[in-house]
């Protein structure tokens, strides 16, 4: 028999009969809708996760162009397909604007050299391993990999670069060789990194000296002989003049061309000389955390423009969109009968155009300087009838209910019916289906600049899809230019659809943990 509970006395309290007993005023406050809607979003830990995501990526995209000194106009010929690197880890093998290559003798010799003469190693910090089967295995520097150059100056100009020199330290100019020395090959005359010896039909092969280094043959005049280019600047390291055959020679640092002088310049070091010292736009030396295309823009900045441009264009057709299909859908399922069949007709016929075929004629109607308004056109066309439908099922949902009823009987006008008593309750539907709409257009988006159908590369406008449109000829040597716009395309989707989620059972709670 199971033993009684007894309640201790001291739990009770005596009321006087002459007391009124009421029920105590609830201290709660009402909640909103959104404010519910916002509770049960937040408990979903995936859809807050894609949330914080796409807060990130839309700060990226508003931030980053400004945080760079470069544009995305900007282009570099001799940075292309150049490698991220990062300042923190530019003493480390990760990040550094460097990879790991193997190569014959001939090809590390040349590269070699470039950082025996200049400092600017080409083979990061001269390092290298010999292989079993005779082959080189080094880091590559793709920062420095470039070497020297040969550039034509105006006397001005030759005189404000020497003055750069003398007030830095910071040696620009090299000495100059021959053209006869150069190599005869097209593609590699005006190769300026061939300062030593070479043989051959095509003068490429690299004549070594008995300690297996290169010979350089700069080009030498003696003292006095020729004062057409003076150069009274920085010399190489061990260079102030040598003897030979009882004579005085210098190594020559400039040679005469009609429009002034044609100088071998060290480009990284005319980089910062340009940028800083004759630009001055705030670029200095050139990092590139994302790397470079193989057009030399800057990826991080080409990236985040796109992707600006991309979240603003999704985002105001969306807006359009939505304005027109929940107008034209409040109509439609309001009044129904003939206006209804008639509207859906339209609808149907507009749904069946291809978007292809519309991006064309538009493209052939309005020309190839239009592009980012036919795409415009193309997405609002045909872009509307989603929301005009799910705003149509919402208004044939709710437009007999009782409230609305009521609401006509005390003499509501249509538009007030629509839009004060039904509207606000399809509400949670159309928000849902927009936010979920912005992400399929900038995925059409990218796809269409992807295949060239629409070119948004002009100016200081481009776009994801072209990125990884560019980087997918240079996959296997520069995977790195399509790898980040995929990442920034990957991490959009997913989180989209996470957030999507946690949005449609926000709004539709009756909906919770179905597909959609």
């Amino acid at each position: 028999m199971e033993q009684i509970k007894t309640i201790p006395k001291e739990k009770f309290s005596f009321v006087s009969g002459g007391d009124n007993v009421h029920d105590k005023k609830l201290d709660t406050k009402p909640v909103g809708y959104f404010t519910d809607a916002f509770r049960r979003f937040c408990k979903n830990k995936g859809s807050v996760v894609g949330a914080v995501i796409i807060l990130v990526l839309i700060l990226f995209a508003i931030i980053a162009p400004f945080c760079t000194p470069y544009s995305v106009a900007y282009k570099d010929a001799y940075f292309r397909e150049t490698l991220p690197k990062a300042s923190l880890f530019a003493g480390t093998s990760f990040w550094d604007g460097c990879k790991t290559k193997e190569a014959g003798k001939a090809r590390f010799k040349y590269l070699f050299a470039m950082g025996e003469e200049t400092g600017h190693n080409a083979v990061k910090n001269q390092e290298y391993k010999l292989t079993d089967d005779g082959m080189y295995r080094y880091r590559e520097d793709s920062y420095y990999s470039a070497g020297c150059i040969y550039k034509n100056f105006t006397l001005e100009e030759y005189a404000r670069l020497t003055q750069y020199q003398d007030e830095t330290g910071v040696q620009v100019i090299y000495p100059t060789v021959r053209i006869a020395d150069r190599p005869k090959a097209t593609q590699d005359f005006e190769d300026a990194n061939y300062y030593f010896k070479t043989e051959g039909t095509t003068r490429t092969k690299i004549v070594y000296d008995e300690n297996d280094n290169v010979i350089p043959v700069y080009w030498t005049y003696k003292a006095g002989e020729d004062d057409s280019y003076p150069y009274n600047s920085l010399r190489i390291e061990g260079e102030n003049g040598f003897e030979k055959d009882g004579e005085t020679y210098y190594y020559a640092y400039a040679r005469p061309v009609p429009t002034g002088v044609q100088c071998r310049i060290n480009y990284y070091e005319y980089y910062v000389y340009n940028h800083s010292y004759v630009l001055k736009d705030g670029i200095g030396k050139p990092v590139f955390l994302f790397g470079t295309t193989g057009d030399g823009q800057d990826i991080l900045t080409c990236l985040a423009s796109g992707a600006r441009f991309s979240f603003i264009f999704a985002i105001a057709v969306a807006i359009v969109n939505m304005a027109v299909g929940a107008i034209y859908g409040a109509i439609e399922g309001y009044y129904g009968g003939k206006t209804d069949l008639i509207m859906e007709r339209v609808s149907d016929i507009l749904s069946a155009v291809p978007m292809m075929i519309i991006i064309t004629l538009l493209k052939l109607h309005m020309g190839a300087s239009s592009q980012i308004l036919v795409l415009f056109l193309a997405f609002f066309l045909t872009g509307w009838i989603g929301m005009a439908g799910s705003t149509r099922m919402q208004f044939y949902r709710f437009k007999n209910r009782e409230y609305v009823l009521a609401a006509r009987t005390l003499g509501a006008s249509d538009r007030r019916l629509m839009f004060k008593h039904i509207f606000p309750n399809a509400l949670g539907t159309l928000v849902t289906g927009s936010a979920l709409v912005i992400p399929s257009m900038i995925y059409s988006e990218t796809n269409l600049s992807y295949l060239g159908i629409i070119n948004l590369s002009s100016g200081n406008i481009t776009s994801v899809g072209t990125l990884i449109a560019g980087g997918q000829a240079l996959m296997e040597t520069s995977p790195h230019i399509a790898l980040f716009p995929s990442i920034f395309l990957a991490l959009l989707m997913l989180s989209f659809n996470l957030f999507g989620n946690g949005l449609r059972d926000a709004f539709n709670p009756s909906l919770r943990g179905t597909e959609g």
